[in-house]
């Protein structure tokens, strides 16, 4: 019984913490439902490598304006007004695709443009909430949760969904979870009203947060870093799922790739929150970087499924390791900036357009390579360049040093 009621003061006092891990969580089951398959429905219905590329071009250029015109209002109006409004957002995505069907094709740019909003508004109150709802000494579990959180998403989301889809007729089963994601997306909402409100005051200073980069040797180093995450980030996020689906022809597949990665990750997850130490910090993210890289190499040659699998679960245990003390890293990095206090939204502002103009800079690079050159040939070459951006960035953050 104290057992009990030790955790029932715990989560009344850090009530605010667990509702942001339960908006994070419904989040992530909504995307685990249908992320993994929105690009291969959007493969299925138009066949071709270019406009994939466009539509994931579109999604990594309107979400960093997004983060613009979040941030700006942030500093008006209240956070979570803005976190709910990206949920609007993406719920839209799913309510167009849903009733215009075929016509949505058409609109590959202002649809992806769509889902870049949604993203943008979101992830910019997110991102603002934990750096004010955290501290320093709860960032790394906060992190571990979310993380372990979204594995379970992902144990959950993608072989349900991949089983759907592939015993319905034709596109209906992507009709369903599409529909899915839609309601836990409002489920999410509702749980919004229930944070704090949380006010910000003064001018928008996102250039006065740009110039820090020149007299802050910290900032300067993980927007670098973060540019290099996204670097990865950009192109891995589509080109994975649709060589699942190539080499097996079906969606039960990308279910099976979803739940082997999932249950890995959650198992580092819960090992990374649970005995991650702010002195291992660098060392976990080298091990994270070099894993990823080294898993890059089971999928540019002799692709096969088996070869895909291991993939999977290559990069459960590489992501986990490098993110939980990296996302840590960066809040820290912030907290210790020149007016951290007055310029928190300028600052994840500004890490967010340095991560998607490193993803905007992967998808132009691929569309670049499948134009000027065989698409099969092309692509093996592109992702051994771009699958090192994970591993670039311990040479940023190793040159970090934070006071104690």
């Amino acid at each position: 019984m104290n057992r009990w009621k030790r955790m029932v003061e715990h989560i009344r006092t850090h009530r605010q913490l667990f509702l942001l891990l339960a908006i994070g969580g419904l989040y992530s089951l909504s995307i685990a439902l249908s992320n993994t398959f929105v690009n291969v429905y959007v493969w299925k219905k138009v066949n071709s490598f270019q406009a994939l590329g466009v539509y994931n071009l579109a999604i990594v250029t309107w979400q960093p304006l997004a983060f613009v015109v979040a941030g700006q209002m942030a500093k008006k109006i209240d956070r979570v007004i803005v976190l709910r409004m990206g949920v609007t957002f993406l719920a839209f995505f799913f309510l167009v695709v849903l009733f215009s069907g075929d016509r949505a094709m058409n609109h590959l740019f202002l649809l992806g443009g769509l889902l870049g909003i949604g993203y943008g508004f979101y992830w910019l109150a997110f991102n603002v909430l934990t750096f004010e709802i955290t501290e320093p000494d709860t960032r790394d579990l906060f992190n571990g949760l979310l993380g372990a959180m979204t594995s379970v998403a992902g144990m959950i989301g993608p072989p349900l969904a991949g089983w759907v889809i592939a015993s319905s007729e034709k596109f209906t089963g992507y009709m369903a979870i599409f529909l899915a994601s839609l309601c836990l997306f409002i489920a999410a909402v509702i749980c919004s009203f229930f944070l704090h409100r949380r006010r910000s005051a003064g001018q928008f200073a996102l250039r006065s947060v740009y110039d820090e980069r020149k007299k802050n040797k910290n900032w300067r180093m993980i927007t670098n870093a973060h540019f290099f995450q996204g670097f990865r980030e950009g192109t891995f996020v589509f080109i994975v799922s649709v060589f699942l689906f190539m080499a097996t022809g079906t969606e039960k597949s990308l279910g099976v790739f979803g739940f082997v990665n999932a249950v890995v990750s959650f198992m580092t997850y819960s090992f990374a929150s649970k005995w991650m130490k702010q002195q291992w910090r660098l060392r976990a993210i080298l091990f994270g970087g070099v894993l990823l890289y080294a898993s890059v190499f089971f999928i540019v040659f002799d692709l096969s499924y088996v070869k895909l699998i291991i993939y999977g679960a290559l990069i459960a245990i590489g992501y986990p390791i490098l993110l939980v003390p990296y996302l840590s890293l960066t809040f820290d990095v912030i907290g210790q900036s020149n007016h951290a206090k007055e310029w928190r939204i300028e600052y994840i502002v500004m890490r967010e357009l340095f991560l998607n103009g490193g993803r905007a800079t992967s998808v132009l690079l691929f569309l670049l390579a499948i134009t000027l050159f065989d698409a099969k040939e092309a692509i093996p070459s592109l992702m051994l360049i771009v699958g090192s951006g994970h591993f670039i960035i311990y040479f940023f953050v190793r040159r970090i040093r934070l006071s104690m």
